[in-house]
């Protein structure tokens, strides 16, 4: 249970007292928060103990605390702790009254008790409900595995309609019921096969909360529906509803979270042994980078022995073109020279193919877990860090790059059929970071040209080369122009002057000296370098644009 104004009360540090409300001390409390504003309301969210010295209030003005309780009770806060013995020596009757007539818990806090210790318990106590609502998802997951493995689709569903303390159906592509649980479940799911239609025309995953038909009768309509998508493919195969008369708590959302994922397995299974290992990668791969390792390593098992524990990389692949794909068998063949040997790549092969076969096949040599996961145009995989799939994926890219006609065409050109994105070390609990930099590793391959980019290649070496974009350069082309116009009439060196005067961090003399000139001509330059650009050099952000651009009219 979360905390309440009655456990606050009882807490034997507090000592805290009742002055009014004590008739709605069983208000949960969402968060304590001090605040001396003469009207707090426009930072409250609802749901706060509000802890108060009245250092800006006239707490002896009935008219004044009225308001300012009515505010507070409208806001949605549910209690309000006032410190006496700071400003005023005992609460105001004023301010007693008020949150007697709204009805408002108030609360004595003696002046032993900091406002710290308050926000300590009611944070502890959040903690502590938090902590009991994920050890009962956890403990609801492994009883949800057990039950799929032992008993099927209808066990899970029987044990999670236990856990959501509700019923639970599941539903065919057609919105047909399967399977219900309880029995009497069945009655009640069909009449949602129109809302489960309609959540298959959405791309998965997909969830509704949705009531039942309009013909039921009030008692069978009264609970609430969430139906959510199942399958790994685009056009869900499949459907869950979890039917409860209340919003699910915390351990109840990690119950239904593990059942999709479990039912998602489930619902596979009737496809080839390579198609069903896919979907247990990208159902794998879905939870880690949904931030929820624990329930990837429950459903992976053994599947990847110590794959999802110890650091990995992640590796973004597409292909660059549609373009023919005569390099890979060379390339896979120079790879496979060095430690791995590569299949032969068809010609008119999908390079992501290749390149996953590449990746499997050094991992199976060496015994390494791998997890491979084809995405439409993009292949995504897991692989150990310093392991014979990284480095047979990096050599096999590295191949490909060193047959690639010299010199290279422009940055961006889709000369290359494959692009490689590798993110740094990492984590489970990291997984969707590690997933971002793989994609930004990924896009600046693709602009630089490369066939593969590491993410820790990034921050290495300067930011220079990243202004070697045409849009860049025609933005500081536009914004030296009309400086360069003027030098080139023969009436100063504005360009050399303000590049002397940025490297010079501002320093009139030492860039002066640089110019050879007396300070107060590079003063009036600067002048004349705002007066043409109708910009102010005191901005950093104008001087930063400007260095910028002379940076990148230089940078090759």
């Amino acid at each position: 249970m979360p905390p309440t104004l009655a456990s606050l009360v009882h807490h034997s540090a507090l000592k805290l007292t009742v002055r009014a409300g004590e008739d709605r001390l069983d208000v949960p409390v969402r968060w304590a928060h001090v605040s001396e504003l003469a009207d707090p309301v426009p930072y409250m969210e609802g749901g706060e103990l509000l802890l108060i010295t009245a250092l800006k209030l006239d707490a002896e003005d009935p008219e004044a605390m009225h308001r300012y309780v009515k505010r507070l009770a409208g806001a949605g806060v549910v209690g309000l702790g006032f410190a006496v013995g700071v400003n005023y020596d005992e609460i105001p009757e004023a301010l007693v009254e008020a949150a007697r007539r709204e009805d408002l818990p108030l609360l004595e806090v003696p002046r032993r008790t900091p406002f710290l210790a308050i926000s300590k318990a009611v944070s502890a106590a959040i903690a502590a409900d938090q902590y009991r609502a994920v050890t009962a998802g956890f403990a609801a997951q492994r009883e949800l595995t057990r039950r799929a493995l032992s008993d099927g689709p209808e066990g899970l569903l029987a044990a999670l309609a236990a856990q959501v303390d509700g019923w639970a159906a599941l539903y065919d592509a057609s919105g047909a019921v399967v399977a219900a649980a309880p029995e009497w479940a069945g009655r009640r799911a069909a009449r949602l096969t129109a809302d489960v239609r309609r959540l298959r025309e959405r791309p998965a995953p997909a969830s509704s909360v949705v009531g039942g038909a309009e013909n039921a009768e009030p008692a069978e309509n009264a609970d609430r529906v969430e139906l959510h998508s199942l399958g790994t493919s685009r056009r869900p195969r499949s459907a869950l509803a979890v039917g409860t008369a209340a919003a699910l708590g915390t351990a109840e959302r990690y119950a239904v979270h593990s059942a999709i994922a479990l039912l998602t397995l489930t619902t596979e299974r009737s496809r080839s042994l390579h198609a069903a290992g896919q979907r247990i990668d990208a159902a794998v791969l879905r939870m880690l980078l949904a931030g929820e390792p624990d329930h990837a390593r429950a459903v992976a098992g053994d599947l990847y022995g110590g794959l999802l524990d110890a650091p990995f990389r992640m590796i973004v692949a597409e292909p660059a073109s549609a373009s023919a794909a005569r390099a890979h068998a060379g390339a896979a063949a120079h790879a496979g020279a060095a430690r791995t040997k590569p299949p032969a790549a068809d010609p008119g092969g999908n390079p992501l193919d290749v390149l996953a076969e590449v990746v499997e096949s050094a991992a199976s040599r060496s015994g390494e877990a791998v997890l491979v996961v084809p995405e439409g145009e993009r292949l995504v995989v897991l692989a150990t860090d310093q392991g014979a799939a990284v480095a047979a994926c990096v050599e096999y890219a590295a191949a490909l790059e060193s047959r690639r006609p010299a010199p290279q065409p422009t940055p961006g050109q889709d000369e290359e059929e494959l692009v490689v994105g590798l993110s740094a070390p990492s984590g489970p609990i990291a997984a969707s970071a590690a997933y971002k930099q793989a994609e930004q590793a990924l896009s600046v391959a693709r602009r630089r040209g490369r066939v593969c980019v590491e993410h820790e290649q990034l921050a290495t070496g300067s930011v220079v080369p990243l202004l070697a974009d045409d849009a860049v350069r025609a933005f500081a082309d536009g914004l030296l122009r009309a400086l360069r116009d003027h030098d080139a009439t023969g009436r100063g060196d504005l360009v050399a002057s303000l590049r002397a005067w940025l490297s010079r961090h501002g320093q009139w003399d030492a860039a002066a000296a640089d110019l050879g000139v007396h300070r107060h001509t590079l003063r009036y330059r600067m002048r004349r370098v705002e007066e043409i650009l109708g910009r102010s050099l005191d901005d950093p952000d104008v001087r930063m644009e400007l260095w910028l651009a002379l940076k990148a009219t230089t940078a090759d």
